[in-house]
């Protein structure tokens, strides 16, 4: 399932034990990779570099330990094993590698898209 970004903001943050976090202010999202980094309770516009540290070390929740997003947004408290992540390895393989669009697509979305024009003819 996919959820837009915009969607996430305001969400309720909540532990796997139960323990309510703060909602999510904002978002550090890795432009390159398109991936969320991190996950903020406090808002990221501050006056100082120490004010920004401070939010990003007590306010904020790395992105991997999410574990689902629906009405709120559970995250792992460390009592929940929970498999890493992985692109299939096939559906990165079925396009061709000169293939401008499906390069594009790996780089930015990690698989092929049911609405791609790659391999219709």
């Amino acid at each position: 399932m996919t959820m837009r970004i915009s969607k996430l903001f305001g969400m309720d943050l909540y532990e796997t034990n139960a323990t309510y976090r703060g909602k999510v202010y904002d978002l550090v999202v890795n432009l390159e990779s398109g991936i969320i980094e991190t996950i903020t309770t406090q808002p990221l516009k501050v006056s100082s570099k120490k004010e920004a540290k401070k939010i990003m070390t007590e306010y904020s929740i790395p992105y991997k330990k999410v574990i689902s997003v629906d009405d709120i947004i559970l995250i792992n408290s460390g009592n929940v094993p929970v498999p890493e992540k992985e692109i299939a390895k096939e559906e990165m393989t079925q396009a061709p590698e000169n293939d401008y669009e499906s390069r594009i697509r790996r780089k930015y979305i990690g698989y092929k898209s049911k609405y791609s024009t790659a391999g219709r003819r």
